[in-house]
């Protein structure tokens, strides 16, 4: 095995922001409320849109509105698993251009059949199986090129740009559906992302054989680097571990609360913001500030993260999230915008973090080298944590308001900062020896 370098090649940077340009393609998830929002009308849904620009396309209920979003959901969290294989054997290049054109495709066809089937085909079913087999691979590939004293802040850069995405998807998309309707900024955006992933996507690359990163600089009186396996595990043998399911938990417990929060930001800070005619006349600006701190709390937790230990980063997020959730009734209540700014962002901020905490936390435990397959089955958790929005959904249906549903994903997050506290690396019998 070669010798560790110095410092990483030049190589490795170019293969981490060569995701990031693939996932803030990817990220288009994100900005669906801008298409929802042209789209509903429950008055008038299944009747024609007799706006020009939208001539063919029919209003939608909100329950129409939110299948094709949540199709792609679930595609997209089941397709990792063999995004991540496809990853793992045939290389970054190969799963990145297929899910980036998948995507692409599915925008086109969105577009281009005018229908609620259309939205279904193309942004439901291809845009997630894009989104799945494209996100498993730039992640993995940037890790390889790191030591473990950087894996937090390679993973929060590289998803930061999924999050990051509705930044400009969402205002280029309301710009768009302005200059041509539906159909155009779906063809524009399909175009664009083919684009963008063809060619950042051939730029995506696995370290040479033998490659070794640099070892984290040893400073005077710093406390020891943490032991961390130097096992590459096998899906097969980490499915046998207590840990792997323990994972997978703790994506559901980090996922669910700012899931939550997500899906139900826009009529919280909407109610809030009456009366308040910049917020009223630029509803996108929403989706963007939850995209701006989605995606900074993926390189802020990444950052710290390989500062102060992985657990101690997921705790402090999650503590203080579970406060700010038991907080919201009152905030909300209160109608004051400040506080509901900052209560929506720490909640963003959880949620990003967690989606770069997680995969480091795979590489820590289960080794670099299968992490995309590794990965893929540790993202399980992010679909599942979809539960606490369809919860959240029953609640206010039944009662009026979302203060229970508040407590109970407090409570989640809790309950999750314990199994973190707990849960330790798996060691083989090698190891221990």
């Amino acid at each position: 095995m070669a010798q560790p370098l110095d410092k990483v090649p030049g190589k490795a940077w170019v293969v981490v922001f060569a995701g990031t340009a693939i996932n803030l393609c990817l990220g288009i998830l994100y900005a669906w409320s801008v298409w929802s929002k042209a789209l509903i009308n429950k008055d008038l849904a299944g009747q024609p849109i007799t706006d020009a620009l939208n001539v063919g396309w029919t209003y939608l209920s909100n329950a129409d509105a939110a299948t094709p979003f949540s199709l792609c959901v679930i595609i997209f969290a089941l397709l990792m698993i063999p995004g991540g294989r496809i990853q793992d054997k045939y290389g970054p290049k190969v799963g990145a251009i297929t899910g980036g054109l998948f995507l692409a495709v599915g925008c086109i066809i969105a577009g281009a059949m005018k229908s609620y089937t259309g939205l279904i085909v193309g942004f439901g079913i291809f845009g997630g199986i894009g989104m799945g087999i494209g996100y498993a691979a730039p992640t993995p590939a940037a890790l390889k090129w790191f030591g473990p004293h950087k894996r937090g802040l390679i993973a929060g850069l590289v998803v930061g740009g999924y999050g990051g995405a509705a930044l400009y998807v969402s205002p280029l998309g309301a710009y768009l559906l302005k200059a041509g309707g539906i159909s155009y900024s779906f063809y524009v955006l399909g175009i664009l992302f083919a684009a963008v992933t063809i060619i950042a996507g051939s730029l995506l690359a696995w370290p040479p054989a033998g490659y070794v990163p640099p070892a984290a600089p040893v400073k005077a009186g710093a406390a020891p680097a943490p032991v961390l396996t130097k096992v590459d595990w096998a899906a097969g043998d980490m499915m046998q571990t207590w840990q792997f399911y323990a994972l997978v938990l703790m994506f559901v417990g980090t996922t669910q609360s700012g899931l939550m929060i997500i899906s139900i930001a826009a009529p919280l800070l909407a109610g809030a913001a009456k009366g308040v005619e910049f917020f009223t006349s630029n509803a996108w600006i929403l989706a963007s500030f939850g995209g701006a701190i989605n995606a900074l709390g993926r390189v802020g937790t990444g950052m710290y993260s390989d500062k102060i230990g992985r657990s101690n980063a997921y705790n402090l997020n999650c503590i203080v999230s579970a406060l700010c959730l038991f907080l919201m009734p009152s905030i909300v209540a209160s109608k004051n915008l400040f506080f509901l700014f900052l209560a929506v962002g720490i909640a963003y901020w959880q949620y990003g973090g967690g989606l770069a905490l997680m995969p480091s936390f795979t590489a820590d435990f289960f080794g670099p080298k299968n992490l995309g397959f590794n990965y893929g089955l540790v993202f399980i958790g992010w679909g599942l944590g979809f539960f606490m929005a369809k919860v959240a959904g029953i609640i206010k249906d039944k009662v009026g308001n979302y203060d229970m549903a508040f407590y109970l994903s407090a409570v989640v997050l809790v309950i999750a900062v314990v199994l973190c506290a707990v849960t330790k690396r798996p060691q083989l019998a090698s190891e221990r020896a």
